[in-house]
């Protein structure tokens, strides 16, 4: 009973966290859907109600589908479980209603509390569903934080999500300096009890060549000289792919950035000028690779960040998360490696499966395997990021041109 109630408990926890997020939102901007990597804040909503609904409530005798073309609208990427609606539409659809979305959350809200109390939900692989919904949901909390960031700073008044709270003292700016990782096999990859994705699992030793990690993120100031260095104008900094995207889209400054008298640039607090102490954000592997390149060094692969992470930062998670309210990176300080939080760190590791890898049966089955082509992987979650969503072993993984997420840069260098 305690660890029914306690489930409950989370359940409803999580849920109030998404309402929460969206609770700033006018109603227009629920549909909005400025780009295809952005989805609509209402389209989040729906779906991760339609996870709880599909994949747990579907299969319980007695339960009501809230709606039959729910699954239609709601569906992700699922092949097997049905029809949808193309990702880039769903900007489309102005019906249902926001107030529709809320009904159809407190309709499978209610329906999940009694399940959670009957004997059907006490079983392990229903417990492992409802686990990977409340991972799923959390992971769609951060995505309406940067998909309304975008929504927000590609409307031309540039509104205020929510105002910037009151901050402690701005702390010394850290010097950059570099902690050596001897040569060995390690062992990558999530061997504990608790909760992890698929593609963390399978744990396995990698060989590393002796190297050094920077003690913290790249900053502002520093991606400044970068760009007065006419960064974005030499190609031999850039990869093929990453000088034909800059002169494709006439790149010039990280997302977000513009210039008056100063560099300013969009935040979820509304336009603010560049902090050159706070971690540099929002740009590509492109950029962060050229970056590296400018500055002599280079980005750790996704092994050399997870053994780095646990060599000098230990198993303890602090930093500056989604439950911080400051939604945007804060400037590092003396002690703090800035491993967790902040920003998502762009590693040179391609995305693919570990060694034993196996793509589990079903519908689950898509949830992480089929994207392992063309993305690069990315560590230690975001301002963003629920804090008890992040571990050292969790791999994030975007396309190198992709920067609408808190993005940032990490240095490294062979010994």
């Amino acid at each position: 009973m305690v660890l029914t109630t306690q489930l409950k408990e989370r359940y409803q926890r999580v849920r109030r966290q998404s309402a929460r997020i969206c609770q700033p939102l006018e109603e227009e901007d629920y549909v909005v859907q400025p780009t295809g990597d952005v989805s609509p804040p209402k389209w989040h909503l729906g779906h991760t109600t339609w996870f709880f609904e599909t994949f747990i409530l579907s299969r319980q005798p007695g339960y009501r589908v809230f709606h039959p073309d729910y699954n239609y609208l709601f569906n992700s990427y699922y092949e097997s479980i049905g029809a949808r609606v193309v990702r880039t539409d769903r900007g489309n659809m102005s019906r249902p209603a926001v107030r529709d979305i809320y009904a159809y959350r407190a309709h499978v809200d209610e329906a999940m509390a009694n399940f959670l109390e009957s004997e059907a939900a006490e079983t392990t692989e229903v417990r492992n569903l409802v686990e990977l919904g409340f991972q799923h949901e959390q992971q769609h909390q951060e995505l309406l934080v940067t998909d309304i960031q975008y929504i927000l700073g590609h409307n031309p008044l540039f509104p205020v999500y929510a105002p910037l709270p009151p901050s402690a003292e701005s702390p010394e700016d850290a010097l950059e300096t570099y902690s050596g990782v001897s040569e060995g096999v390690y062992p990558i990859g999530y061997g504990g009890d608790g909760f992890c994705f698929d593609n963390e699992r399978g744990v396995h030793n990698v060989f590393l060549h002796p190297f050094r990690v920077a003690n913290r993120l790249v900053t502002n100031g520093e991606y400044l000289q970068f760009m007065a260095d006419g960064g974005y104008a030499d190609f031999s900094h850039w990869l093929q792919e990453g000088w034909a995207w800059v002169k494709q889209n006439q790149v010039q400054a990280p997302l977000y950035w513009h210039k008056d008298q100063h560099w300013h640039h969009y935040t979820l607090h509304g336009p603010e000028r560049v902090d050159p102490s706070a971690p540099v954000t929002h740009v590509s592997f492109y950029e962060a690779d050229a970056y590296a390149r400018w500055k002599g060094k280079r980005l750790p692969t996704e092994f050399e960040w997870e053994v780095a992470c646990r060599q000098l930062n230990g198993e303890e998670i602090k930093g500056n998360f989604l439950e911080s309210n400051l939604l945007h990176p804060t400037p590092g300080r003396a002690g703090d490696n800035q491993f967790f939080g902040d920003v998502w760190e762009w590693t040179n590791s391609a995305y693919l499966a570990y060694p034993y890898y196996q793509k589990p049966d079903g519908a689950l089955g898509e949830y992480n395997g089929k994207f392992m082509i063309n993305q690069m992987v990315l560590r230690g979650g975001s301002c963003a990021t629920p804090r008890s969503h992040i571990r050292a072993t969790y791999r994030n993984f975007f396309h190198p041109d992709k920067r609408w997420q808190f993005t940032g840069i990490r240095l490294a260098e062979s010994i």
